[in-house]
């Protein structure tokens, strides 16, 4: 008898004993195999581009690149890969982003293990899943607009990948030259990014851009302590 293929799964998140006591968790289910793990959101997109999980278990507060800007980046090279965001931040802003790129599920982390494996095996199999608060949430929402599939319409400011990703490390402090080195591009370019996210969002010092990266969620406020 042919064995049954197993779920692959990639877990993200960027503190190491959570991931640990995830892979304990997950190893006992017979149908679910861990087959890696990320610490960065940057990882994550390399992990999953060379090891082509079925479903990616996302946190959201990653450095270098936050898992929402990870999903979407990996969702858009790889749509038929799941991604289940499993967080401990469940603001509506954070859900909404979630849905609006394409995750398939969103959990808190007080979610108990078989909620864990169950939603993994529902969205690996193409269908949704939310906490059953989350759900609540979404169900009473009433301002949400949907497109004609279903996915939240974007309101906000549309940032580029890239601009993202230094959105990002300008948040969390990193100068030019060390933005430059962790995406491999000149400090030039990305003085010209810097510049032009600027004016793209009206905000006018290093300050207003860190505000604003926590306030959309790209970083945590802890991150960042020395904000006035």
């Amino acid at each position: 008898m042919k064995p049954e293929k197993k779920i692959t799964v990639l877990l993200a998140d960027d503190h190491q004993i959570f991931r640990e006591g995830l892979r304990m968790l997950l190893d006992v289910e017979s149908d679910i195999e861990i087959v890696g793990e990320a610490s960065t959101g940057r990882q994550a997109m390399a992990l999953a581009k060379k090891l082509n999980p079925s479903v990616i278990v996302m946190d959201i507060a990653m450095p270098l690149l936050n898992g929402i800007e990870a999903a979407r980046q990996i969702l858009a090279s790889f749509p038929e890969t799941k991604v289940l965001i499993l967080s401990a931040h469940s603001d509506d802003a954070y859900i909404e982003k979630a849905i609006a790129i394409g995750a398939s599920g969103f959990l808190i982390k007080q979610t108990s293990a078989h909620v864990l494996s169950d939603a993994i095996r529902e969205i690996e199999k193409g269908s949704t899943f939310f906490s059953p608060s989350v759900a609540q949430r979404l169900h009473q929402h009433h301002k949400t607009v949907l497109d004609r599939n279903g996915r939240l319409k974007e309101t906000r400011i549309h940032l580029t990948p890239r601009e993202m990703e230094i959105l990002q490390l300008i948040a969390e402090g990193e100068a030019n030259k060390q933005v430059a080195a962790e995406l491999e591009i000149s400090i030039k370019t990305v003085e010209k990014h810097r510049d032009h996210l600027m004016k793209k969002l009206n905000i006018h010092d290093t300050a207003g851009l860190t505000r604003y990266a926590i306030e959309e969620g790209i970083i945590e406020s802890s991150v960042q302590l020395t904000i006035i």
